[in-house]
């Protein structure tokens, strides 16, 4: 099997270096026409370059098909004109990775809330304001294959990253949504949490690590996330030649008796209550209610 991207329009935010470069090149390779989105900003989302327009040169030197875009994530007008120009020029989009970022690493002590504000704008309003802007034309063409960026941070925390994290366990309930609301109309949303060597881990990874974590063995888990084969409301770990299922789980639960359902009724029953031995995967939202309805003995609807 051959996963081809022939006459398929992709937008990939932040691909002016690193992930989002990489994704770029490889689904132009693939037959994709690109939209190369990136403000050119440093890591931690100041300054300016023209990276995207860098990028395009290469696409197009290879034979590929490529335009720039340097509308910022944080601006919803920006991105649907941005797509309305696309929409224009080649018809549709029919892939959109979310992948434009910025660092602001401080412990939540020494955080200023301004840094925690727009870290959480970049990651969380910007992958959803650059989505609403391809949303209807999704809809419209019945096919969409939408990538979120989520991170080890989000699902499992990380000292320093209390802005990071919340942004990127933001995105997996924003997929989760998108996945259901989407799936009428063949729209597939997907997240993937990418461990890399990039300008964004320069200076946490020791060299051996950052030299390991390749961003072409992203690419991969990246690009099947967006093909026709996708899965939807799927959460990929990818790094270093490793992929990994990721799930959000619940136990089946103790149901108390009344009297014991007290602050110290929680307490006496913790060890039961935080036993992962009967966890179910958090597939949508009911599996809470209908778990619950279970141990009640009682039938939903």
């Amino acid at each position: 099997m051959t996963i081809s991207f022939k006459d398929r329009v992709a937008v990939v935010t932040g691909a002016g270096g690193g992930l989002g470069r990489a994704y770029a090149l490889e689904l132009a390779r693939r037959g994709a026409r690109l939209v190369v989105n990136d403000l050119g900003v440093s890591r931690d989302g100041t300054g300016h370059s023209d990276a995207a327009l860098q990028v395009v040169e290469e696409i197009r030197a290879a034979g590929g098909e490529a335009i720039s875009n340097g509308a910022s994530v944080t601006e919803f007008e920006q991105m649907a004109e941005m797509a309305a120009k696309v929409r224009e020029q080649w018809g549709g989009i029919h892939i959109l990775i979310n992948n434009a970022g910025i660092l602001r690493d401080k412990s939540f002590a020494k955080m200023d809330p301004s840094d925690f504000e727009m870290v959480v704008k970049v990651h969380l309003l910007g992958s959803a304001f650059a989505t609403k802007a391809c949303w209807e034309m999704m809809r419209e063409q019945n096919y969409g294959r939408v990538l979120m960026t989520t991170s080890s941070t989000g699902l499992g925390g990380h000292f320093g990253q209390s802005n990071y994290g919340a942004a990127k366990l933001g995105l997996v309930g924003l997929a989760k949504t998108l996945s259901q609301e989407g799936a009428k109309n063949d729209i597939r949303t997907n997240c993937l949490a990418p461990t890399a060597g990039t300008r964004m881990t320069r200076d946490i990874f020791p060299d051996a690590a950052f030299n390991a974590f390749r961003t072409e063995d992203v690419v991969p888990a990246a690009l099947f996330l967006v093909s026709d084969e996708a899965p939807t409301n799927a959460i990929v770990g990818a790094g270093a030649g490793v992929y990994q299922g990721c799930w959000v789980t619940l136990n089946k639960g103790v149901l108390l008796p009344t009297e014991d359902r007290t602050v110290e009724g929680v307490a006496a029953a913790w060890p039961r209550i935080d036993d992962r031995s009967d966890d179910l995967v958090f597939r949508t939202a009911s599996v809470q209610t209908e778990t619950t309805f279970e141990l009640l003995g009682m039938k939903r609807g």
